[in-house]
C-alpha cells in the first residue's frame, strides 16, 4: 500500500454552462472572431469548469490548500511548488455556445520520486468534459509538486542566449510576445490564481522566476489556434503537450508547426532557441 492509495480513484464532479458572453471573451483573449452561436474553437475547455475553493480555503502560492480530510479532491503531497507539466487530450466533439455542461475528474495514480533538483510529486488526473449530455473532451493532465527553492537560487529560466530560433525548420510560423494584460486574462478565465502568473514579486522571491510565467495551457491554447489555422476548426483528433522550460512575460515567443510521422508536431520556443512547450497532434 503506497502513502496516497486512498486517493486513488477519487473523483470529482462539477457543472458549468458556455455562455455566449464566456465565449466572448474568450474570443476576444486570443483577438479572434466573435460569434453569436455555433462550435467554439478547440481549447475553450480550459474555460470550463474552474477551480471552486473559497477564498479561505487558498494556499500562499494561491492554489486550493490540499489537507488530509475527505473533503480534499488533491492529496496533501508535502511539497509547496505546483506546476501544470502536461496535458494529453482527445477531442471527441465540438462544445456549442449555450451548451450545458459537466465533467468528472478522477484520481488516477500518484507518486514521488527523487529528482535531479529534489523531491518530485506526480499525481495524474483524468478529465472527461460532456457538452449536453455528448462527451466532448477526454483529458488526462499531469500535475508535478516540487520542493521550495532556497532564497538565493539562482532565476529561473537564464536571460536568452545569442542562439535564435530557426523557422526555416518549420511549415508555419508565428511570434507572440505575452504580456501581463494576456496572462491577467487567461487567470481570469481560467479562474487559476496561481500568484506565478500576476504577482511578480512573489514569482521571484518565493519561486525563483525571473518574471511573470506564461501558464502552459495559454501557450497550449495559441498552438490549437495555430493547428485551427493550418487545419480547420475542430480538426484535431488527439492533441498533447508537456512544459520543458518556463516562458516569461514580455519577451518574444516563437509559435511553430510541422508535419511529423504520426500527425503533427508543434512546439513554443523562446527567442534563442530554447525550446518552451513540446506538443503533438493527430487529425
Amino acid at each position: 500500500m503506497g502513502e496516497w492509495d486512498a486517493w486513488l480513484g477519487r473523483e470529482q464532479v462539477q457543472t458549468d454552462t458556455l455562455p455566449p458572453s464566456l465565449a466572448q471573451r474568450w474570443l476576444a483573449t486570443f483577438d479572434l472572431e466573435q460569434r453569436d452561436s455555433g462550435a467554439m474553437p478547440q481549447g475553450i475547455h480550459f474555460c470550463l469548469c474552474t477551480p471552486e475553493a473559497p477564498q479561505a480555503a487558498l494556499g500562499e502560492d494561491g492554489h486550493p490548500a490540499r489537507s488530509a480530510d475527505d473533503k480534499s479532491f488533491f492529496p496533501p503531497i508535502p511539497l509547496p511548488r505546483r506546476m501544470w507539466a502536461a496535458s494529453k487530450i482527445e477531442f471527441l466533439a465540438p462544445i456549442e455556445i449555450g451548451a450545458a455542461i459537466s465533467r468528472t475528474s478522477r484520481i488516477a495514480s500518484v507518486a514521488e520520486k527523487d529528482g535531479s533538483t529534489g523531491r518530485l510529486g506526480f499525481v495524474d488526473v483524468e478529465h472527461l468534459t460532456v457538452a449536453d449530455g455528448t462527451p466532448a473532451v477526454r483529458e488526462v493532465q499531469t500535475l508535478v509538486y516540487r520542493d521550495a527553492m532556497a532564497p538565493d537560487a539562482p532565476l529561473s529560466p537564464p536571460s536568452p542566449g545569442d542562439g535564435g530560433f530557426d523557422p526555416a525548420q518549420w511549415q508555419s510560423h508565428r511570434t507572440v510576445t505575452p504580456d501581463p494584460r494576456l496572462l491577467f486574462r487567461f487567470s481570469a478565465l481560467t479562474f487559476n490564481t496561481h500568484r506565478i502568473h500576476y504577482d511578480a514579486p512573489y514569482a521571484r522571491d518565493i519561486e525563483r522566476y525571473r518574471g511573470l510565467v506564461v501558464h502552459g495551457p495559454l501557450m497550449s491554447s495559441l498552438l490549437l489556434q495555430m493547428a485551427a489555422g493550418e487545419l480547420g476548426e475542430n480538426a484535431l483528433k488527439s492533441f498533447a503537450f508537456r512544459a520543458v522550460s518556463p516562458a516569461i512575460a514580455d519577451e518574444v515567443l516563437h509559435i511553430a508547426m510541422r508535419p511529423s510521422d504520426d500527425g503533427f508536431e508543434l512546439g513554443t520556443f523562446a527567442s534563442d532557441g530554447r525550446q518552451v512547450v513540446k506538443a503533438s497532434a493527430t487529425v
